[in-house]
């Protein structure tokens, strides 16, 4: 069964090529689990959100970030289902903390935007139930990939610079406001979507996981970085203009992300992450280009 909020954008286009037994629009989804009539499940993947960094609406997304995952995981708790849930690694904050996916160290953390805090009041409520081994909470880095589309002000910058190039030949990066970054020389850690998937599918059928895993590349990139790879998938010359952060971010910003994945590793992930050039290449030239959405079905 699949859940979601369709609305009036195109999102319908990424179901097309899926196979399920059932659609159920978000809101009706709580009325089912109250009345039991929503039927039985092996696995909940509860990957919903809103994932707007810049929402000031606390309430908001207390209610629907925080409230419903934790109907959600109860649901699956008593009726035997396996739940993965996605958290953030905005959790982290600054990083000053470190960025190790240990729910001993959940007490250090400092999110950076209510989105994060949103996430990670989820994490302290299941450690402090008890239930946190019981589920897998999934800490993704800066995912990007096909079928983001929908996403507005907070689809990936391989999405967004690639319209931008395509119509002006450049690409705008934020300036830096610290004096230990270059502009553009920020650091994010970058993950392909098949790999996020990979990972997440991974964690789901590995019975001995629990608690929570950094879904991420493992080595930091800079912004130049990514908007190179942009370029080059476009065989367009280089052209970056860095422009003023809104300051209404600028104190709320991550200048470094890097995934430690030592605990999906030990949960038996082996498989290498695509580099970051070929992941670019690959959205670039086979999704962006031709707007085309992931399919199961083909390669």
């Amino acid at each position: 069964m699949v859940c979601d909020i369709l609305g009036i954008n195109e999102k319908w286009r990424n179901l097309v090529s899926l196979r399920f037994a059932d659609y159920l629009e978000a809101d009706a989804l709580p009325a089912r689990l109250q009345s039991g009539a929503l039927g039985r499940f092996d696995l909940v993947l509860h990957l919903g959100a809103c994932s707007a960094t810049t929402e000031k609406d606390a309430t908001y997304l207390i209610r629907n970030n925080y409230e419903f995952t934790k109907d959600l995981a109860a649901w699956s708790l008593a009726n035997g289902a396996r739940f993965v849930y996605a958290s953030s690694a905005a959790t982290y904050g600054d990083g000053s903390a470190g960025m190790a996916d240990d729910e001993t160290k959940l007490d250090t953390l400092r999110p950076l935007n209510m989105y994060g805090y949103s996430k990670h009041l989820f994490d302290m409520h299941a450690r402090r139930a008890g239930f946190l081994p019981r589920l897998v909470g999934l800490k993704y880095f800066n995912v990007f990939g096909p079928n983001e589309d929908h996403k507005a002000d907070m689809r990936s910058l391989v999405h967004k610079s690639t319209a931008q190039v395509q119509k002006e030949g450049l690409i705008r990066l934020f300036k830096s406001y610290r004096p230990d970054y270059r502009d553009g020389e920020q650091k994010r850690d970058f993950l392909y979507v098949k790999d996020a998937v990979a990972m997440t599918l991974h964690l789901a059928a590995t019975p001995a996981a629990g608690g929570l895993y950094n879904i991420g590349s493992g080595g930091a990139r800079t912004w130049i970085d990514l908007a190179n790879a942009v370029f080059a998938a476009l065989n367009r010359q280089r052209e970056i203009q860095f422009i003023e952060m809104p300051e209404a971010i600028r104190d709320k910003y991550q200048y470094f992300t890097e995934a430690n994945l030592t605990r999906l590793r030990a949960a038996g992930y082996a498989a290498p992450v695509t580099s970051l050039e070929e992941a670019v290449s690959d959205y670039v030239r086979n999704y962006l280009v031709p707007d085309k959405r992931l399919d199961p079905g083909v390669a």
